[in-house]
């Protein structure tokens, strides 16, 4: 429902998207296409994510960064299968959007989501890399404000 009553926003408060996150059943192929198809930078080492390290190892998660800096996780999911055929038919692939924000908005921006009765999955969490909320959308994807460290 569209709240009528005056409430924050979070306008000049979001920087930038800080990662994508996608599900996909077939790990090797999915790889192959965001690396080699599309020519993405495949994080390796130390570049991976810390909080992602174990996953990346186990071969659950694979990272890749855009031309623009952008990380684009892949998260294994090999029972998803598609609700339709026609790929063209559905999006289901994404597991979250995240946005950056100050650290020193943090805070802010979690009372923006109350105040506009926003649903929130979990979070606040704190890591070693930063500080994420996970909610929902009117259509219940999920997306992060997320910070890193101050």
């Amino acid at each position: 429902m569209i709240s009528l009553s005056p409430t924050p926003a979070l306008t000049g408060c979001l920087r930038s998207v800080h990662h994508i996150a996608l599900n996909v059943r077939d790990m090797q192929a999915s790889r192959h296409f965001y690396g080699t198809v599309l020519g993405l930078h495949q994080l390796q080492g130390a570049d991976v994510p810390e909080t992602l390290q174990a996953e990346v190892a186990s071969g659950k998660v694979t990272n890749f960064r855009t031309p623009d800096g952008v990380i684009v996780d892949l998260f294994w999911e090999p029972e998803l299968l598609p609700p339709d055929p026609d790929p063209k038919a559905a999006f289901t692939r994404a597991n979250h959007l995240a946005f950056d924000i100050a650290p020193e908005l943090f805070e802010q921006a979690i009372a923006v989501l109350h105040a506009h009765q926003v649903l929130i999955d979990h979070g606040p969490v704190s890591r070693p890399t930063g500080r994420g909320v996970y909610f929902y959308d009117p259509d219940g994807f999920m997306l992060e404000i997320r910070c890193n460290q101050a």
